[in-house]
């Protein structure tokens, strides 16, 4: 599998990645997180678990389980974490502990390294045996609410180390941190290159016009990606330029507020022919790859963003993008050389419609963002960092001449 990314990712990445594997081969990687579908944490896990797998280290995949109430809480903690006003009593903070120790109970947590995905499963680490435990981070915390952050620090706190996305996300916490952006697989089934007929015929899957340029967000329906306000923008664009816009996304069993965020966008666009809301079903990712491969101009138009992977995916396919000037958006948009950062409606629509009409800057800046995703966003450079940060801690505080 690895010998498949040659000419693709950088050779330095894939020298550090083998280096690394025969450090640790042999060892256990245990990744814990809330959900096997929907989302990019999931998605990132399995193609990158294979990779890891191949390099002789014994890797898996657990999911912790919990009742409706446990994920309606938890989904409470992820928004107060991204700065939304939300009230979470003792009671829901004790549900939640309770839980992740059902959930201790019933995993296996024995490994050499486990790397914890995020809020939901954070308690977990009251319940550790051996190994090195580090808390992955995915959310944009840079402003959250005092008071949850404080409770889930106290957890976060025990860890060995704490790993962010973005430098500007990282928290007081008292343990190592390290930064390590998210990553595409550029071999996946969504970012694969696909021939003209296969695009052809997931366009005619949707009954999409295919004689006016596409306007497409991937996301899922969640308030903090603000469908309402690409809509927004989308209506101001079309007063002058004849184009569809598309919101295609899935569902996430772990964020009990989608089918609530589905039925409000459904409501806002009021049945306008050329608004096609796509709700695909888990594992569409050949159909997501076409749509983003027919698009026109692709955005993130998020509020609030861990990352927006999406951005990276729609750049390795050679897209103009648009996104919103939040949280991991930054870091892979270089705003007039790969992308457009914006942060309004009316930003958006100016892009929009700046790209629709200079067909000639679009491809150049879809060029270098395929290039700039290459260096900087592919699965084997994430693959090496983790395995990087294992190291580290493995050797923390030995002289360089004794490692």
């Amino acid at each position: 599998m690895i010998e498949n990314y040659q000419g693709i990712s950088p050779r330095g990445d894939l020298l550090l990645l083998r280096k690394m594997g025969e450090k640790f081969a042999g060892r256990t990687f245990l990744h814990v997180n809330s959900t096997r579908a929907g989302g990019g944490v999931a998605e990132i896990l399995q193609r990158m678990i294979p990779i890891l797998q191949e390099l002789c280290i014994e890797t898996r995949w657990e999911v912790i389980e919990g009742d409706d109430r446990f994920f309606d809480i938890t989904k409470k903690i992820h928004n107060a974490m991204q700065g939304n006003p939300e009230q979470i009593s003792a009671e829901m903070w004790a549900h939640h502990r309770e839980i992740n120790r059902q959930n201790a109970e019933r995993l296996d947590l024995d490994a050499d390294a486990i790397l914890i995905h995020d809020p939901q499963p954070a308690p977990l680490i009251e319940y550790r045996k051996c190994g090195a435990w580090i808390w992955r981070c995915h959310i944009d915390v840079s402003n959250p609410l005092p008071d949850v952050a404080v409770h889930l620090n106290r957890y976060c706190s025990s860890y060995d180390a704490a790993v962010f996305s973005v430098s500007k996300f990282a928290q007081a916490l008292g343990v190592d941190e390290f930064i390590i952006p998210p990553s595409i697989d550029p071999l996946s089934d969504k970012n694969c290159d696909l021939d003209a007929d296969e695009i052809a015929a997931v366009l005619q899957k949707y009954s999409l016009p295919q004689d006016r340029p596409m306007i497409l967000q991937v996301s899922r329906f969640d308030r903090f990606k603000d469908p309402i306000g690409v809509i927004m923008a989308y209506r101001m664009v079309r007063k002058y330029n004849q184009c569809i816009l598309v919101l295609a996304g899935s569902a996430a069993t772990d964020d009990p507020e989608g089918d609530a965020v589905l039925e409000e966008v459904k409501t806002y666009a009021a049945d306008d022919p050329d608004i096609h809301i796509l709700l695909l079903p888990p594992f569409s990712d050949r159909d997501i790859n076409a749509l983003q491969r027919a698009a026109c101009v692709v955005l993130q138009k998020s509020l609030r963003e861990g990352f927006g992977l999406t951005v990276s995916e729609a750049m390795w396919k050679g897209k103009p993008v648009i996104g919103g000037a939040t949280g991991g958006i930054p870091l892979q948009i270089m705003h007039g050389v790969t992308g457009f950062l914006v942060h309004s409606v009316e930003g958006a629509a100016f892009r929009i419609r700046q790209y629709l009409n200079n067909p000639d800057m679009a491809k150049r800046m879809g060029e270098q963002g395929r290039e700039f995703v290459r260096s900087n966003f592919l699965i084997t450079r994430q693959a090496r960092d983790y395995l990087s940060v294992w190291y580290c801690l493995e050797n923390k505080g030995k002289s360089i001449l004794s490692i």
